[in-house]
């Protein structure tokens, strides 16, 4: 919850990855709130005030998923919204001509994109949308300490350099309007 919230201010890209990863633990514990109180919330060492925080975070998270039918898979709606307001900002973006670093980085990941997609993988999802799924995977690799092809790890980088750039301009829009 402190880490949810620390991360949104500072780096929506961050806060995004955090969340998908919060979902999954969430589906780990089966959205079984007591256990996720008894096994999960105590390996923070939070106590008190910020223990109950906690909790009431995470019922509110489960409760969330149950509505919405995403306990097995697929995202809150609270997160694909973060998901739609970047994929329009990075549109945005493209279409100012204003922000040639950015359409470079974009550009430099358009390959990957269209690799997985050929793949038959993820072919409704957006361009952006798409780019997380593939670092969330990269995420959850490293996770499992499990290698990555050189392939694997410069998509990664040329997709974490784009999102990274789509992150900071969402910041700055946010505190003043960019002129797009």
């Amino acid at each position: 919850m402190f880490t949810a919230q620390r991360l949104r201010e500072k780096n929506i890209a961050e806060y995004l990855l955090y969340m998908w990863q919060t979902e999954d633990v969430i589906r780990a514990y089966g959205c079984d709130e007591e256990r996720i109180f008894r096994e999960y919330i105590p390996r923070f060492g939070v106590q008190g005030d910020d223990a109950e925080k906690m909790k009431g975070w995470y019922a509110g998270l489960c409760d969330m998923m149950r509505r919405e039918g995403v306990m097995e898979n697929g995202h809150l709606q609270v997160n694909k919204n973060v998901v739609e307001n970047l994929d329009e900002l990075s549109r945005r973006l493209l279409d100012s001509g204003k922000f040639p670093r950015y359409n470079a980085a974009f550009y430099r990941v358009m390959p990957h994109i269209a690799v997985v997609r050929n793949r038959g993988e993820k072919k409704g999802l957006s361009d952006i949308e798409t780019c997380f799924d593939i670092l969330y995977g990269v995420v959850l690799l490293r996770m499992q300490k499990k290698e990555l092809s050189a392939e694997t790890d410069g998509a990664a980088r040329d997709i974490s350099a784009a999102i990274g750039l789509l992150a900071a301009y969402y910041k700055k829009d946010r505190e003043e309007p960019l002129d797009i």
